[in-house]
């Protein structure tokens, strides 16, 4: 099936990124712009010491999904909450049963067995995607480096396990996460030569290592082009004693300093383009790459959020 052409057509958005890049800000951005678009929408956050909540501005989030505002719900993973929920959907255990038993025979499963600790926590997600409990799910995933484990267990599992109940259970994540026209990935970076590396390496693995779609790159941190050829030209030309000091006594401060600064904008600005310009000559040319600008706030809340949402709103062409 052909990936569709709107993002926020699918019903699963997977978000990743390098650490410190803003995965977390692109998640809850998607989530609000869904959410303004009048769909119901959930934003799930796997990272239990994660602050989603700051960006939404609503308080710690549960396991449980709570609304924070019109069409938009919140909620955390628990592995243990995971874990009864499944035991009294597929077992018919009822949810106030004694879990600690339980939740030790699952550590050391987990342990033994690489992927089950993952398939608990994508599996939360994609039931509630198969059925059919919001029009989208946005998902503030693991940072890049883990994320191509937590997509690929459910595979895993069906390597290790050929019939019965559990391999049932993957057979339809697996099919669910690789239909491009329900689930894709979001990467998060930033235009700086390490989560650029990042960027490119991961979707060589997850085309060879697993079957979930890159829907999209969105490239957080956009400097603006402050100053064009001509302008540089200027400078050189002001860049002289004699001016500098006109300039000096003309603005009440150091001539010298405004230089220096626009030459570090232009600095910064021609490195942020190269890696740019790498990153797109790398990747597909079918991959969507937006651009988010740089924002320039102290602080992240839902001011942040909403202007991050209008600047892929903007590049969605909405």
């Amino acid at each position: 099936m052909d990936a569709p052409a709107d993002l926020l057509d699918r019903r699963l958005l997977i978000v990743t990124g390098k650490g410190g890049v803003g995965k977390t800000t692109t998640a809850a951005a998607l989530a609000q712009l869904a959410a303004d678009r009048g769909k119901r929408t959930l934003v799930c956050e796997l990272d239990a010491k994660g602050n989603l909540s700051s960006f939404l501005e609503c308080g710690q989030t549960k396991f449980e999904p709570r609304e924070v505002g019109p069409n938009l719900f919140a909620m955390s993973m628990d592995s243990e909450e995971s874990l009864k929920e499944y035991l009294s959907i597929q077992l018919r255990l009822p949810l106030l049963v004694r879990i600690g038993p339980l939740n030790r025979i699952f550590e050391y499963v987990a342990t033994a067995a690489p992927g089950v600790r993952e398939v608990l926590t994508i599996g939360k997600i994609a039931w509630e995607v198969r059925e059919r409990h919001w029009d989208l799910i946005v998902v503030d995933a693991v940072a890049s480096g883990h994320i191509v484990g937590l997509l690929a267990a459910p595979q895993s599992i069906n390597e290790l396990v050929s019939v019965g109940l559990i391999r049932q259970q993957t057979d339809w994540m697996v099919e669910l996460l690789g239909d491009p026209a329900v689930t894709g990935l979001v990467i998060t970076a930033t235009p700086e030569e390490m989560p650029v590396n990042e960027t490119i390496e991961l979707s060589s693995r997850l085309k060879n290592e697993t079957n979930v779609d890159l829907a999209a790159v969105v490239v957080n941190r956009v400097l603006p082009e402050l100053f064009g050829r001509r302008e540089e030209e200027l400078f050189d030309d002001l860049n002289t004693e004699e001016r500098l000091k006109a300039i000096s006594n003309e603005v009440g401060g150091s001539g010298d300093n405004l230089f220096k600064a626009a030459s570090l904008a232009v600095a910064l600005r021609r490195s942020s383009t190269e890696h740019l310009e790498r990153l797109r000559h790398e990747l597909p040319k079918s991959i969507p790459m937006l651009y988010v600008p740089y924002m320039f706030l102290r602080t992240h809340g839902m001011r942040a959020t909403r202007q991050v949402a209008a600047a892929l709103s903007a590049e969605l062409g909405y």
